[in-house]
């Protein structure tokens, strides 16, 4: 038995806190010794982000995994959809990732799966992981140790994000490429090698000391490096990723961001065409433009709550071809029903070569039809009474209420999704209505006046 600690980094659906106080050696050590008691299982696949602590944390986390007697594959530096890959590919029990992604300097944490890329999350064997942390439960040490493999070869995993497009069907559009000095300038690099594009690259190589900030292009004061590139250079488009490049961001040939919700129906569309009357799984937070789009390209929407164990949960369920959420994740099923910020650009760049159209206008009559305001966050002292309050003033009005994640509220011609945050006193709002962009506006003023008074 380990002395008993307690964790604070342990969260609903990862692991995430600050280094050293909240996760350190120690913690990840027992991280991989509970991962192989619990699970009851044999080889892992373990991969880390660009962040200064974590080759350390991973070390320690593989050493913890090889005492117990598993076995890891370490496919080094990478981004959290690699291990996603390498976890099914390799045809194995498991993989960690160690990342904080857009988290501040100073974070790091992990993102846990098991056999077939499946998430493990509180209810799917992370709180035993939890226990057995906190209490030193970690199991005996194995008669014989387990065996470390390194797997730093990129090429299967290259090789199957270039099934997803025609390369040869390609135009020599002008790409501004901004990792952010994350973890995706190397597959980058290796994808560019291979696709008859022209690349503008900044901030591409990897640097855990953030010199141009970190890397979370929601910020909009962490897109101007990346928009000043692109008009300098004169780009088709735009592209910018968060630190373990799970959600890519869009730019059009202008600078202007395109919201992660635009790209969820213009991806549907484009899956439905190869795979038609197929389900499509998408979040309650902004749905009319999805709905629309993917029922008039004959497939079929279903509405699914926020988060990425409950997409993947549900996409597995109804064998959707395809995921998405307003904030820039995208899961496919043919990559393990997992999240990918490599696969929507690569989509994108074909559709705009194959019709021969701007990025701005593939979405901009999908903009008009659907103007939104993007996510809002508001820090309440009580987020359930705020709601209620909310929910108090526009019951009158006879809405159509939905509450798959927090509350949905619909009139005829605009809808407000308001949920709280899982870890903050924070609310957040997202408004959108039908072709009418100052309305969004005005609601929002009236809906701010309900929220800011408690």
């Amino acid at each position: 038995m380990y002395p008993p600690i307690v964790t604070q980094c342990f969260k609903a659906y990862d692991i995430r806190g600050q280094v050293p106080t909240q996760l350190n050696e120690d913690i990840s050590y027992r991280i991989g010794r509970a991962l192989v008691s619990e699970l009851q299982a044999k080889t892992f696949v373990v991969g880390q982000d660009m962040r200064l602590e974590s080759p350390s944390l991973a070390a320690a986390l593989m050493r913890g995994i090889t005492e117990a007697g598993g076995d890891v594959i370490d496919i080094g530096l990478c981004g959290t959809e690699e291990v996603y890959f390498a976890t099914s590919h390799h045809k194995v029990d498991g993989g960690v990732m160690i990342t904080a992604s857009h988290n501040p300097k100073g974070y790091n944490g992990m993102k846990l799966v098991k056999a077939e890329s499946r998430p493990i999350s509180g209810d799917t064997g992370l709180d035993a992981i939890r226990r057995r942390v906190e209490q030193g439960d970690l199991g005996g040490a194995a008669i014989e140790k387990g065996t470390v493999r390194q797997v730093f070869d990129k090429s299967p995993y290259i090789d199957h994000l270039l099934t997803y497009v025609d390369v040869g069907a390609l135009k020599p559009l002008k790409i501004l490429a901004d990792p952010g000095n994350g973890a995706a300038g190397p597959v980058l690099q290796a994808l560019a090698a291979r696709l008859p594009l022209q690349w503008v690259f900044i901030n591409e190589n990897p640097d855990g000391t953030f010199p141009n900030g970190v890397p979370n292009p929601l910020l909009p004061e962490n897109r101007e490096l990346t928009q000043q590139a692109l008009l300098s250079n004169s780009c088709d488009l735009g592209l910018a990723w968060d630190g373990d490049f799970d959600r890519c961001f869009f730019f059009d040939a202008k600078g202007r961001f395109i919201e992660g919700y635009y790209l969820v129906g213009l991806l549907a569309e484009m899956l439905l065409k190869s795979y038609p009357g197929s389900k499509i799984i998408h979040d309650p937070r902004l749905t009319w433009n999805t709905v629309d789009q993917v029922e008039r390209s004959g497939g079929v929407p279903v509405l699914c709550k926020t988060g990425h164990a409950f997409i993947k949960e549900r996409m597995r369920l109804e064998d959707a071809v395809y995921g998405g959420e307003m904030s820039a994740h995208h899961y496919f099923r043919d990559f393990a029903y997992c999240d990918s910020g490599m696969i929507p650009w690569l989509l994108v760049t074909a559709l705009m070569s194959t019709t021969g159209k701007s990025l701005a206008q593939l979405v901009d009559e999908r903009i008009e039809a659907y103007p939104c305001t993007g996510e809002i966050n508001y820090r309440v002292n009580d987020v359930s009474a705020t709601l209620q309050k909310v929910l108090d003033y526009y019951l009158p009005e006879n809405p159509v209420i939905d509450r798959t994640d927090g509350v949905s509220v619909s009139f005829a011609d605009w809808r407000f999704n308001l949920r709280g945050s899982n870890t903050e006193p924070l609310l957040r709002l997202n408004i959108e209505a039908k072709a009418d962009k100052d309305m969004i506006w005005e609601r929002l003023k009236e809906l701010e006046l309900l929220i800011n008074v408690v």
